[in-house]
């Protein structure tokens, strides 16, 4: 009868240590799945912050270009305000200034040798090259209008205030998505007759 009570007990510790150990092992088994996951997600988070970072680096290069008095100076060179004045205007109400519309709008790009004075930013090249990342940017021609706000200063005088669109994309090179952010420029110009 001993024999028979300590086989029972035998068998309820092992049942009752099987029991534990399957306990423990999905519980390591979950938090090894939530480590992973919590690592790529942080993966996720920087790259989208390092493409979001390219993509205000190309518009910061569209208006250190616009303020480039080298440039601005040269009548063999245009900004890219100017170049996109001289394009075609902008309906948003039926286009869109798409990251990936290459023949429309005035491109620019920023690359890892960064913005010099005097130059055009037509280049390509990465933006940072460990991991490769893409920085460009689109600028189109919206609208004239009267400058709200400036008719004490320039009242009566042949100025309105010429408004652009500047788009900043980056991309890493193996993703399939682009980070975009879009500023808004308005520029003090005279009428156009």
């Amino acid at each position: 009868m001993k024999n028979t009570n300590l086989n029972k007990q035998a068998g309820m510790v092992m049942v009752f240590a099987l029991l534990i150990l399957l306990s423990l092992t999905i519980l390591g088994v979950t938090s090894v799945s939530s480590s992973l996951l919590q690592s790529k997600m942080a993966i996720s988070m920087e790259r989208s912050s390092m493409a979001f970072d390219a993509a205000e680096s190309a518009i910061a290069g569209v208006i250190f270009e616009s303020e480039d008095k080298v440039i601005l100076a040269d009548v063999n060179l245009n900004d890219p305000l100017s170049d996109a004045r001289g394009g075609n205007q902008l309906d948003l109400n039926v286009q869109t200034l798409s990251c990936f519309d290459n023949n429309t709008w005035t491109n620019r790009s920023v690359t890892a040798q960064g913005l010099s004075k005097g130059s055009r930013h037509v280049a390509t090249g990465d933006y940072v090259n460990q991991p490769a990342i893409d920085s460009w940017s689109k600028t189109a021609f919206l609208r004239e209008q009267p400058c709200v706000g400036s008719s004490n200063v320039i009242g009566g005088s042949n100025i309105s205030c010429h408004v652009f669109i500047v788009r900043g994309c980056g991309q890493l090179k193996d993703s399939n998505f682009v980070v975009a952010n879009t500023l808004s420029a308005s520029v003090f110009a005279p009428a156009a007759q």
